[in-house]
């Protein structure tokens, strides 16, 4: 007799099929006249093979500092005319991403010490039971060397949460994601 697995006991590759349609790259609308910044990377597995069916969540506070929240009707409130401070973008067969946003401005912690600009990164993906929770920073962000989140990871893997400038001009930035072996990108507990 050969037992087969049942369909809660495997993981994807759902995510083209089912999450497809809500992938949107830009995080907010055309009018938002913020500084405008786009991140591009890829996924990368233990191998250093691409993972061509990954899926980025991507939530960020405002230029203020401001998250979107829910006002207590179930309604989320955008801090800013077209912002929505959420995206979700799906990584190509080359295990390659791209979204664009505004830079997000400092959030106080639970403290109320203020944190250096980031982005909060949720990655999905086939053979993951629970999502990996990562953030993205910024280089040469002053803020980064008194950031608490990022003052928990030791100084040689902390190159693993900044992004690369590519072209700081037109805003565009690096940031990839490795899944395991020496330059693994540093994921939190959640």
């Amino acid at each position: 007799m050969s037992l087969v697995p049942t369909a809660s006991q495997t993981v994807g590759p759902f995510f083209s099929i089912g999450l497809g349609r809500l992938c949107n790259e830009n995080i907010f609308a055309s009018e938002v006249a913020e500084e405008r910044i786009a991140i591009e990377g890829r996924v990368i597995d233990g191998n250093g093979v691409p993972v061509p069916d990954a899926v980025l969540e991507i939530w960020q506070a405002d230029a203020q500092g401001v998250y979107p929240s829910d006002g207590g009707g179930g309604e989320l409130l955008r801090v800013a005319a077209g912002f929505r401070g959420f995206g979700r973008v799906a990584t190509n067969e080359h295990g390659q991403f791209r979204f664009v946003s505004i830079k997000p401005g400092c959030v106080k912690n639970h403290e109320g010490r203020q944190q250096a600009p980031h982005l909060l990164i949720s990655i999905l993906m086939r053979g993951l039971l629970t999502r990996l929770v990562t953030r993205i920073y910024f280089p040469d962000e002053p803020r980064n060397a008194n950031d608490l989140m990022l003052g928990l990871v030791p100084v040689e893997r902390r190159n693993t949460l900044i992004a690369k400038a590519v072209d700081r001009a037109a805003g565009l930035f690096e940031w990839n994601v490795i899944l395991q072996g020496p330059d693994e990108t540093v994921f939190f507990e959640w």
